[in-house]
Order: C-alpha cells, then sequence, then structure tokens
C-alpha cells in the first residue's frame, strides 16, 4: 500500500543500457526555460517549431535565439524547421504547391533558408511539408533533393513523414510522402507515429503502440533503420462523451492527466492492445469525459520498438510540457547520443 506523501527510492546503479540512440524533441519558442533545462540531457537534436514558408518565397522569421544558444551550451544541436502552414495556422496545400512548382519562389524559399542557418547557427533542417497534393509529389522529392544538395553533406537534412502502412496507401496526408525515395535523400525521417485519437475524433489512444507498430514494420521495409527516429507524444487528450462530430477534446499533458485523475479520484484503466492508459471522469456540469495519454509503460512499449526493429532512435511531439516518467524510462535503457 502506498500513502501520500510517502517517499519511493529505485535503484538504477546497476542497470545496463542496451544502446545509444539519436533523440529529437521539438520545441516551440515558448517553451519555459526550466522545462527545457529539464530535458536538455536527454535530446540529441532541437527542432525548433517553425518557420513557415510564405507565397512569396520569404520565410515566417520566429524568436529562436535563446532556444539556439541554450541547445549548444548543453551540448544538443539546435535544427532549423520549415513548414507548409498558411496565414490560417494549418498546413496549407496550395502554400506547397507553390514552393515545390514555382522555381523563382523556391529559389528564394532554399536561399532564406540557408541564410538564417548561417546567420543563427544552426546545425541542421528538418522540412516538415504536410498535406502535399498527389500531383506534387514527384516535385516534393526533387525539392528535397535541392536543398541536400545546398547542404553539401555538411548538415544533417530531416524529413517528416506521415504514418503510412504501404507504398500506395491513399489520402492527401499520405500520397506524396514517398518513403522510399524521401529515405534515399534524407539523412533521418521522422515518422509521425501519433494522432489516431485526435481533438475532433472519437475518443481513443493517440499512439497505439499496434498501429505505431504496422507503420514502422512498413517504413523499415523502404528505408535503411538507422535513418528513423519514431515519433513518440508527449501529450493526450480530454474528449467530452458521447462523442459529437464538432467538438474538439481538449489537449492535455501527460502528468496534467495523472493530476486530473488524481483530482477526480478516478482510478486509470489501462488498454492492453494499445498499450494506453486511459480514465473517465465527470465534471462540475455532470458532462462525462475520457481521458487517454502515455505514461511509463506505454513510453516502454514504444522504446522496445527502437530494439526490435533497429531504429536510429525517437523524436518527441513536443517537450514543450514535462513528463517525468518517460525521460526516467528513456534513460534506463538507452544512452543518448551527443555529436562529438
Amino acid at each position: 500500500m502506498l500513502v501520500v506523501g510517502q517517499t519511493l527510492v529505485i535503484l538504477t546503479d546497476d542497470v545496463v543500457k542496451e544502446r545509444e540512440i539519436t533523440v529529437n524533441g521539438y520545441a516551440f519558442p515558448n517553451i519555459q526555460d526550466d522545462v527545457l533545462a529539464k530535458v536538455l540531457p536527454f535530446l540529441t537534436y532541437l527542432s525548433i517549431f517553425s518557420y513557415h514558408v510564405n507565397y512569396n518565397g520569404s520565410l515566417k522569421i520566429i524568436n529562436d535565439e535563446d532556444l539556439i544558444n541554450t541547445a549548444k551550451e548543453n551540448n544538443v544541436t539546435p535544427i532549423m524547421v520549415i513548414t507548409n502552414i498558411g496565414n490560417e495556422g494549418r498546413f496549407d496545400s496550395d502554400l506547397a504547391h507553390e514552393v515545390l512548382t514555382n522555381p523563382e519562389v523556391q529559389n528564394k524559399v532554399i536561399t532564406n533558408i540557408l541564410n538564417i542557418i548561417t546567420s543563427k547557427g544552426y546545425g541542421g533542417l528538418n522540412i516538415d511539408f504536410e498535406y502535399v497534393y498527389p500531383e506534387d509529389r514527384k516535385a516534393f522529392i526533387e525539392f528535397i533533393s535541392k536543398i541536400k544538395t545546398e547542404l553539401n553533406n555538411e548538415l544533417p537534412l530531416f524529413v517528416a513523414l506521415a504514418p503510412k502502412t504501404s507504398s500506395d496507401q491513399p489520402g492527401l496526408l499520405y500520397e506524396a510522402h514517398d518513403y522510399k525515395m524521401i529515405g534515399q535523400l534524407a539523412d533521418y525521417v521522422i515518422l509521425m507515429t501519433y494522432e489516431w485519437g485526435y481533438s475532433r475524433g472519437p475518443a481513443r489512444a493517440v499512439a497505439p503502440v499496434n498501429l505505431v507498430e504496422r507503420v514502422v514494420a512498413y517504413a523499415v521495409s523502404e528505408i535503411p533503420s538507422n535513418k528513423i527516429l519514431m515519433g513518440i507524444p508527449n501529450y493526450g487528450y480530454d474528449w467530452l462523451l458521447p462523442f459529437k462530430e464538432g467538438n474538439i477534446a481538449r489537449s492535455v499533458g501527460n502528468y496534467e492527466a495523472v493530476l486530473l485523475a488524481i483530482s477526480s479520484n478516478q482510478s486509470i484503466n489501462y488498454d492492453e492492445e494499445a498499450q494506453a492508459p486511459f480514465f473517465n471522469y465527470y465534471d462540475p456540469l455532470g458532462i462525462r469525459h475520457e481521458v487517454w495519454f502515455e505514461d511509463a509503460r506505454s513510453i516502454q512499449t514504444k522504446l522496445n520498438l527502437v530494439l526490435k526493429y533497429d531504429l536510429e532512435g525517437i523524436s518527441y511531439w513536443t517537450i514543450n510540457r514535462i513528463f517525468p516518467q518517460n525521460y526516467f524510462v528513456l534513460n534506463s535503457m538507452f544512452d543518448i547520443k551527443k555529436e562529438r
């Protein structure tokens, strides 16, 4: 039996770690200093999110200098992230089309990327173009190839990939992401293995391990495993029940979810198939909620996939919320690569 206020001491001195892995963490510029300080020891790369490309080839500038400097001070390599996020805050297929098919705009984008990398001291580039039109599939590959050439193999190139399970998977999110071709060009790919449970959908695990594994199994059939970083979500969702179209679930941190279960006096359940925790509670208005999130158990099952498929490592979306259990499990299993 455990009682409130009791201290648990977990001895780890004799733990033999499996091996060294690469760890990327996405961060927004508004991350709190104390959260960043606690996470940086567990990162190889810090991907700062994000520079939005514009229709005229310019980039939306972000306040990233402090994060770049803090990362370097902690032996973590800062990575510039570019996205096709439009003025409305969503990934814009038309914007991607303009950048990928208009040579003048594309050249300006690449020139601006290189200038920022040089002037701010970034250690690499991460391309996160989502919802690219299927007809722009070849143009997207050519764009990646052109940037790879400009980086001259001196800096690592990351490309974020939609969670596919086959080469011909239909859908705007998937069709332009050619695993095989992009895997040949990029130094690392980041599998976005999350959002099965999402804010506008019904309550379910954000990253069910059985579905994550299907993506990983396909990925290693097309891409060398030493280029693959498997995405891990650092968040959950709080849904209203019953589910109704148009309702939007509230995003919650994993640590916050546990505190919510405690304050609501609710037991936390665990889904064995999804390998994910969840619980239900009633709010003060008597409305029933369902919360799915990640805990030490679910994180370990995901990290086991790194070993099973001999992946290069993992990538967290995002590190802006503190999640102590995650880093304890990560540190008990792996050493973290740092650029020498």
